[in-house]
């Protein structure tokens, strides 16, 4: 049966963290809400979300159907998936710290999406620009050389070498970091250059991962939604520096 996966239609967003696991394992999966009549797909991701008696219904898309099991959170589906998909060691203190910087992850890209958003999600950024430029200002200088800089960190300490964050082996965390490096690499390009000159090892695992058989294939597909200005990772020139 193949996995059934629930997000919006029309931006990469917190989704794509999933997409990649599931194309990087050549996975049977279905894309609901983009199917060819994407607005009944997106009712039936609604009606689901909203429907009576359901033990674990989820907040809000991305979640994933397998069988009568449903997870939502995009931490949790990919520690669902990692050991269905061979994304994940064996070893229960590495798929821990898989996790962990799995949720890491999350953190950045909370945080880049409040740079665009700081005061309120239902506002739109033209209704609060000059709090956007501040928090824009300290997540440019501040915190994307920080969380790089840490997982430069675990990649030069890593036993297995620095190809990957865990062991040696591609896990989610990998494909993960790559999406991370790409959205900044779209909403903050001359922020991330500066990074990334400090963080060489991040580089490297991103443009290792983009050449992956799977991932390319992928990547020049029209399975893989452009960025663009709905989705988490917005650029606005006069928010990059």
């Amino acid at each position: 049966m193949a996995y059934e996966l629930y997000y919006w239609p029309m931006i990469q967003g917190r989704g794509e963290f999933v997409r990649l696991a599931l194309e990087e394992a050549g996975a049977d999966y279905v894309d609901v809400a983009r199917a060819p009549d994407n607005e009944t797909g997106i009712r039936t991701m609604m009606r689901f979300m909203k429907e009576e008696g359901h033990r674990h219904p989820p907040f809000a898309p991305p979640f994933l159907k397998d069988g009568a099991v449903v997870v939502g959170q995009t931490a949790a589906i990919l520690l669902y998936l990692g050991p269905r998909l061979g994304l994940v060691s064996d070893d229960e203190a590495e798929t821990v710290w898989t996790h962990q910087i799995q949720l890491s992850i999350a953190d950045v890209v909370a945080e880049a999406h409040d740079t665009h958003h700081p005061v309120g999600v239902g506002l739109y950024y033209e209704d609060q620009k000059p709090e956007a430029a501040r928090r824009a200002e300290d997540f440019r200088k501040n915190r994307i050389p920080k969380f790089l800089g840490w997982f430069e960190t675990i990649l030069d300490r890593n036993p297995s070498g620095p190809s990957h964050l865990v062991g040696q082996s591609l896990t989610y965390a990998d494909l993960s970091l790559f999406q991370l490096v790409d959205g900044l690499s779209y909403a903050f390009p001359k922020a991330l250059i500066r990074a990334l000159a400090k963080a060489p090892g991040v580089a490297a695992l991103h443009a290792a991962v983009a050449e992956r058989p799977r991932i390319r294939a992928y990547l020049d597909s029209p399975r893989r939604i452009p960025f663009n200005q709905e989705g988490i990772f917005r650029h606005y020139p006069e928010l990059d520096g």
